[in-house]
């Protein structure tokens, strides 16, 4: 027996502003520049394609084309959607990060670093 497929409109799962600017951040976690561009078009796409290319200063076909798979945004273009949707970007450093009282570190950085310490305080 094949197994049966059901077509699922994303706009449904993502219905609410939170589910929205999750769904982004997820996107941007993945830092893969077309699926960024995929998962802002969805979300102007459920909010109305056209008011949001209004409020962020653009023609519907200049969003379209920033947000297609061969679009390539400029950050001002990317700023403006993302304020016409409401959200804001914000820098974190990724996860496996940790920090220490030299600023932030890889944990096989910081590992390499506290061996190097011991190794200089035994020498003292």
């Amino acid at each position: 027996m094949a197994l049966k497929t059901t077509a699922v409109d994303i706009s449904e799962l993502i219905g609410t502003p939170e589910a929205q600017a999750e769904f982004i951040a997820a996107a941007f976690e993945s830092g893969d520049r077309a699926h960024i561009g995929r998962a802002i078009g969805e979300v102007a796409r459920a909010r109305g394609m056209t008011a949001i290319a209004k409020d962020a200063g653009l023609s519907r076909e200049a969003l379209y084309r920033a947000l297609s798979e061969d679009g390539d945004p400029r950050l001002s273009t990317l700023l403006g959607v993302m304020k016409a949707l409401g959200l804001h970007l914000a820098a974190a450093p990724p996860s496996g990060l940790v920090k220490s009282r030299r600023g932030l570190s890889h944990p096989r950085r910081q590992k390499k670093a506290k061996t190097a310490d011991a190794g200089a305080s035994r020498a003292s």
